[in-house]
């Protein structure tokens, strides 16, 4: 994601996990308008909705967040909790059956959404060594976040990052590929690839990456601005 909307979006969660859902709602829905597939996202709506007794919404949110990981067991609990307050308690049982079945797949795994959430601290330590220019520690955290749930394009993009910073560009690039085929739509992870082929003396690589991000989403400012600098640098 861009930088204001990552902004807004830690803001928005840090906002729920205070359980200052109030102020939450509107961060969250602005996230949401800009980034539909946030699943985590959805879920935190749902759960605002339900505190507020708007259930209806509440189902919704939590479905579309299955929809988009079927393996969110908190979302699936919530769903099953909500259902059963609208009185629909067989689709209640139903859901919470998938969720057992889900949460504890076999013995000695890891359910989903622990390793989610553990996930998730490793990708905000690593994010506070790569601040610091403790490269190779960030290194480590983001490889540790990956082990736990390995589609994640922010964390291979930022793991990509501090590869980058330490001039290990070859493996800095599977990384970027990787966040890319994860979700072609995350934008930074195009970005970055350009910068990285850049480093390379691979100018028109860059370019084509920088292109294809601006194709996307023409509102990224900094691929066209990377563009323009190029050119500009060629022209002289």
């Amino acid at each position: 994601m861009d930088e204001q909307l990552e902004e807004l979006y830690n803001e928005g969660m840090r906002l729920f996990e205070e359980g200052k859902y109030s102020e939450a709602e509107p961060i969250l829905k602005e996230v949401l308008k800009e980034k539909p597939n946030y699943a985590d996202v959805l879920h935190n709506l749902g759960v605002i909705f339900y505190l507020k007794g708007e259930l209806k919404d509440a189902v919704e949110c939590f479905e579309k967040a299955l929809k988009l990981n079927p393996r969110y067991t908190e979302a699936s609990l919530n769903l099953a909790i909500t259902y059963n307050d609208l009185g629909e308690f067989q689709r209640a049982q139903e859901v919470f059956s998938i969720a057992a079945q889900v949460a504890h797949p076999a013995p000695g795994t890891l359910d989903p959404f622990v390793a989610g959430k553990l996930a998730n601290e490793h990708y905000k330590i690593g994010n506070i060594y790569l601040d610091f220019g403790m490269d190779d520690e960030a290194i480590e955290e983001y490889r540790k976040a990956l082990k736990l749930s390995p589609r994640l394009p922010d964390v291979h993009t930022k793991l990509g990052i501090a590869l980058r910073n330490k001039e290990r560009f070859e493996e800095a690039i599977v990384h970027f590929n990787s966040a890319k085929e994860i979700n072609p739509s995350y934008s930074q992870a195009w970005i970055q690839l350009g910068i990285t082929y850049y480093m390379k003396g691979l100018t028109g690589l860059a370019i084509e990456e920088w292109e294809k991000a601006f194709e996307r989403n023409p509102h990224l400012k900094e691929a066209q601005n990377y563009i323009q600098l190029i050119r500009k640098e060629e022209e002289r």
